[in-house]
């Protein structure tokens, strides 16, 4: 299964906001053997967001959506996941039961709004302030603010998806090539990829605070069993070619 995510706010299109999302999935799935797949950033267009979840749903990814759960006017997540599964948001008790237990006698029927999910929702606790998010089809739904989310959807990869950690057999290596043209690579990474089953990847730079002058960053992606055979045998071939590669590769 894919994980993708959606980014979503007006704020984070206009600068308002600096989005810290992107980032912390990238971490809290790394730390449990996951890969994110894909990231959207959405402002808060309610035909665009239908459209977008409505795609999601329609495939077999774990998509994590962060902002526009509130109520205020800008806030059409919730609907508009609930128009994509062609469904009405209704109040779910627990969410109520959450609500009510953090207002007390100063619950409200606006703050009773923020329970009100797609039919068919399950609740994604939020250890903040109980103001729940919400699930559906492998979706799952948190507010923007980073110190509720980023907890929620550890939650969620923790309790619901404990079975994927760690289950993937896939690493990474690289090597930095001095002076080099990706155009005189360009077979070498073809061929490598044919014999090991790898995936190749080449990042150019004029230079960066680890490595002066121009420079590849030439690696392979691929299980454990692969990647170290393909990366000796590229490694060879570059330095046969009279290639320069940095001393720590």
């Amino acid at each position: 299964m894919a994980i993708g995510l959606y980014i979503i706010g007006d704020e984070i299109l206009s600068g308002r906001r600096q989005d810290g999302h992107f980032a912390k999935v990238r971490e809290l799935l790394g730390e449990r053997g996951l890969q994110l797949s894909w990231v959207h950033y959405l402002g808060d267009e309610r035909p665009r967001l239908i459209e977008a979840y409505r795609r999601s749903f329609a495939s077999d990814d774990i998509v994590f959506s962060c902002g526009g759960i509130g109520v205020t006017p800008d806030d059409h997540t919730r609907q508009a996941a609930a128009a994509a599964l062609g469904v009405d948001c209704v109040l779910h008790p627990e969410a109520e039961a959450e609500i009510r237990a953090r207002f007390g006698a100063e619950t409200t029927e606006n703050r009773l709004r923020l329970g009100e999910f797609p039919a068919g929702s399950q609740i994604i606790p939020n250890p903040f302030n109980r103001i729940p998010g919400f699930s559906c089809r492998h979706h799952h739904f948190v507010p923007g603010f980073p110190e509720m989310a980023w907890p929620m959807m550890k939650w969620v990869l923790d309790t619901q998806y404990a079975d994927l950690h760690h289950t993937r057999d896939w690493v990474e290596a690289s090597m930095f090539v001095f002076d080099a043209h990706e155009s005189r690579l360009l077979d070498l990474m073809q061929a490598i990829e044919t014999e090991y089953g790898v995936t190749v990847f080449s990042l150019p730079s004029f230079g960066n605070a680890r490595h002066a002058g121009p420079h590849i960053e030439l690696g392979a992606k691929g299980s454990a069993d692969t990647v170290p055979a393909a990366m000796a045998a590229m490694r060879a071939e570059v330095l046969k070619r009279g290639l320069v590669i940095a001393p720590d590769a």
